[in-house]
């Protein structure tokens, strides 16, 4: 696997090859020495399920059967930010073509070998920052999206500060910033922090997911999802993901939403 990121130290292509139980790193770029040395965070180490002994028989399987599943922790808090304030009130697909977008227009070419796939870094803060409103809607990003992604642009060093501070105090510094609710925070928490136990309310799906798994409902609430993933703190997150894993989905009502072009 390939990946392009940006480290404290500067940008990095990291190259993650497995061989059996051992996974060999090697990077490139002025960050590649602190891509290199963070890699194990990145690949789930610090991801602890000691404590998590599910009583529900069909979780216990599904975590017996998927001892890979761990949580991750990219330490970058902006290049998480980005894509999940892109996803809220749009569809995924809406959202991953404005990344593609805004990488294309925004991104750098990643530092690497001849061998490496072509490859840009993510959107640096400083070059999002400033950008007016029209480049954003040009990438179908409307104002008070984009005025979310630049508020967290110029704030981003506070934000990559953030990573040293108990969770409870890096999610209030996120919370700080305009547009940016819990369904977002959990959005980042579960990627640039690791966060087993994030998760994401408000999501238009979820609740109806893990409401069917637990009770056989059609539908659910946040509320009545929160209520059902209590007991499994602080590895909430962990059981979501699990429950994606199981195939066990709630039945569909109507057409799929229509997506817009707006660009």
């Amino acid at each position: 696997m390939w990946r392009a990121t940006r480290t404290p130290e500067g940008p990095a292509t990291q190259r993650f090859a497995q061989h059996g139980d051992t996974v060999t790193v090697r990077a490139w770029g002025s960050g590649a020495a602190w891509s290199v040395e963070h890699a194990p965070i990145l690949l789930g180490e610090a991801d602890n399920t000691d404590d998590f002994r599910p009583t529900d028989e069909r979780l216990a399987r599904l975590h017996r059967t998927n001892p890979g599943l761990r949580f991750c922790r990219s330490e970058a808090v902006f290049d998480a930010l980005l894509p999940a304030v892109l996803e809220q009130k749009v569809t995924g697909k809406e959202a991953f073509t404005s990344y593609q977008l805004l990488q294309r227009r925004f991104g750098e070419a990643a530092p690497a070998p001849t061998e490496a796939p072509l490859m840009l870094l993510p959107p640096h803060p400083s070059s999002v920052a400033d950008t007016p409103s029209h480049v954003f809607h040009a990438c179908n990003v409307e104002r008070k999206r984009s005025e979310t992604i630049r508020a967290a642009a110029s704030y981003a060093h506070r934000l990559e500060a953030s990573l040293t501070l108990p969770l409870t105090d890096a999610y209030a510094r996120l919370s700080t910033l305009p547009g940016v609710g819990v369904w977002t925070i959990a959005e980042i928490g579960a990627v640039a922090y690791g966060d087993a136990d994030a998760v994401s309310v408000g999501d238009y799906h979820l609740k109806n997911v893990v409401t069917h798994f637990f009770t056989g409902a059609p539908r659910g609430t946040d509320e009545q999802m929160l209520e059902l993933l209590e007991p499994y703190r602080p590895h909430r997150g962990r059981v979501v993901r699990l429950i994606g894993r199981s195939g066990i989905t709630p039945p569909k009502y109507g057409p799929r939403m229509t997506i817009q072009q707006r660009w």
